[in-house]
């Protein structure tokens, strides 16, 4: 047997081999990369697996920017309120007001039913828009608002008024924020779909259930003599189980944040107000 013949066919067939296996590990690893990008579904097709629907999002809120508030100090011979039988400031920036003659209100769910009220027994009333109605606890929440955009539980931008038992306000505390400025440079927002994704990532959109409404708003960023808001998502959910239910989601680093309020009694809020962000999972 001729060696040299037999070495070179070993060499060519030692070859042959190596690129066979070689063809078959790159076809392995193309179909391994193939299934891996079928795996990767978009939100939406993620959304539509758990049976989440929405709406019409919000399209033309790209940009906003962040806005910078002081706290307001009342001063009692300041205040001139025609209805009011007792004002008393507490803290020098909560204001406590006793109405004179009770203020019906219609219908407790629409906000509409409150101008009358905000306008003409609140003082600087216009800035305040309905946020919570408690008729259990016989009391009604207004957060404070910019440009018809809401500043999120702060503790002072917060109007709350206490119903007697035939729907008519007879006293309310007021907190308020004052010298309220935009910066100048504004800030590029997430797309709602990504707002979406976030609270989906987190688990926090149950199966089955619908998202009713996005609005951009405000939040607390820095809590300091000068406060600082930085631009919020809210979204409100329905469950299947017919839960309403609220997410807030800072608008331009995408953090889910979580607002924790004590509704058992506004004397306390200063207290039971904490804003945190979610922790990771």
């Amino acid at each position: 047997m001729d060696w040299s013949k037999s070495k070179s066919i070993f060499i060519v067939v030692f070859l042959i081999l190596n690129v066979f296996l070689y063809s078959l590990y790159l076809n392995r690893h193309t179909e391994a990369q193939l299934v891996e990008v079928l795996g990767e579904k978009t939100i939406e097709a993620q959304l539509q697996d758990d049976h989440i629907t929405y709406g019409v999002l919000p399209t033309n809120i790209e940009k906003a920017s962040y806005i910078s508030a002081t706290v307001k100090n009342f001063e009692e011979e300041q205040i001139v309120l025609q209805n009011a039988q007792k004002i008393v400031v507490e803290n020098k920036n909560k204001l406590i007001v006793t109405l004179k003659d009770p203020v019906k209100i219609s219908n407790l769910d629409q906000e509409e039913s409150y101008r009358n009220f905000l306008q003409f027994q609140v003082h600087e009333g216009a800035s305040y828009a309905l946020w919570k109605v408690d008729q259990e606890n016989r009391k009604i929440t207004f957060f404070q608002r910019l440009n018809d955009r809401k500043i999120y539980y702060n503790i002072n931008g917060v109007l709350t008024a206490y119903l007697n038992d035939n729907d008519e306000i007879i006293r309310y505390e007021q907190t308020l924020l004052d010298n309220i400025e935009e910066y100048n440079k504004e800030k590029t927002l997430l797309p709602p779909i990504q707002v979406i994704q976030a609270l989906y990532g987190k688990r926090l959109l149950k199966p089955d259930s619908k998202i009713t409404e996005m609005k951009l708003g405000y939040s607390t960023l820095i809590q300091l003599k000068t406060q600082v808001f930085v631009p919020t998502w809210e979204v409100r959910v329905k469950t299947q189980d017919d839960v309403h239910e609220e997410y807030f989601v800072n608008a331009v680093e995408g953090k889910v944040i979580d607002f924790q309020l004590d509704h058992t009694r506004v004397d306390e809020v200063d207290d039971a107000l904490d804003i945190k962000e979610v922790n990771e999972e």
